[in-house]
């Protein structure tokens, strides 16, 4: 197993080709797919053929730069997967934040741990200058996630998809955060855990 990155709860590591089950039962639920297929599930052949060649194809490109599958830190149980990969093909300035998590690990603070912690590396280690995420504006949940990540809004847009899912006419949003902004808020949060300190 290659790890990429460890947290408090999760372990972030290479998918391989026997984690084809664990991304077949993650794209059945219709609950997870509705903001993206409007609930209809990826086939088992899709998976095999297309979307797992995908992921180990960016680990060959790019090493570090890819989708990442989400374990318990405390068990190994499956979760899902993070996606922090770049958003033009060959760039590493500028990355695209993604996440699709079972829905068991709902609710528990785990996309924004995970989502945290990516920035953290992408920023510190990896010469990441811009992330990016999208998501459709009727997307609560995930919008709060970005929010609590530190991402801010940029926009809101609209893409013409073969078949329209319920809320996407409310179009698509996006969010970002520069390495400098992200900089900016960890040196602040670090004077006032200063101060408390020294009160």
């Amino acid at each position: 197993m290659t790890v990429f990155l460890t947290t408090e709860r999760l372990v972030l590591r290479r998918f391989t080709p026997a984690d084809v089950d664990h991304l077949v039962e993650l794209d059945g639920d219709p609950e997870v797919m509705r903001h993206l297929t409007g609930g209809l599930p990826s086939t088992r052949d899709w998976v095999e053929r297309t979307l797992l060649p995908l992921y180990l194809a960016h680990y060959e490109r790019y090493g570090d730069l890819g989708w990442w599958a989400a374990e318990e830190r405390t068990g190994g149980a499956f979760l899902g997967w993070f996606e922090f990969r770049p958003t033009e093909e060959g760039e590493r300035a500028e990355v695209e934040l993604g996440y699709r998590l079972r829905r068991a690990a709902w609710g528990r603070g785990y996309a924004t741990e995970g989502a945290r912690a990516l920035l953290r590396r992408g920023f510190t280690e990896l010469g990441v200058e811009r992330v990016v995420a999208c998501t459709m504006a009727v997307n609560r949940g995930s919008r709060r996630v970005l929010e609590k990540s530190g991402l801010s809004y940029v926009r809101t847009f609209h893409e013409d998809h073969p078949e329209a899912i319920p809320g996407s006419e409310h179009g698509e949003v996006e969010y970002a955060l520069t390495a400098e902004r992200w900089r900016a808020r960890e040196a602040r949060e670090a004077r006032g855990r200063s101060g408390i300190l020294e009160a």
